[in-house]
């Protein structure tokens, strides 16, 4: 089963749900995402899988979108969006979980229950 975590290992929401991966005998692909940052293709793939808009993964409250006068009130595109996330990948909502054509965000980590296979 190929599955793969968005990974932070300063985030406690993140590494709880690693932790549940793992307890389900689940060994994901982890990517670092803040070292190596996904694509614009990546994001738009991710996004389609968590059936979420762009902007909808955005952390509105990290201090770059802060400094950067980041509003989940603005009127952008969601080109603008991803591009947005490309740049700044601390932006992305975190731990995001895909296992084959399925995605889930780990807030709470109880949500990938959802697509695990056999879970409840």
């Amino acid at each position: 089963m190929n599955t793969v975590i968005y990974h932070n290992t300063q985030c406690s929401k993140s590494r709880a749900t690693l932790a549940l991966l793992n307890e389900h005998g689940i060994e994901p692909t982890l990517i670092h995402y803040l070292e190596t940052p996904p694509t614009k293709e990546d994001l738009v793939r991710i996004v389609a899988l968590l059936g979420k808009t762009p902007k909808e993964i955005i952390r509105f409250n990290e201090t770059a979108a802060i400094q950067q006068n980041l509003s989940s009130e603005d009127h952008r595109t969601d080109d603008e969006w991803l591009e947005i996330m490309v740049n700044n990948p601390v932006l992305i909502e975190r731990p995001i979980v895909i296992i084959e054509n399925k995605a889930a965000l780990g807030r709470p980590p109880e949500n990938i229950l959802s697509i695990l296979p056999g879970a409840s």
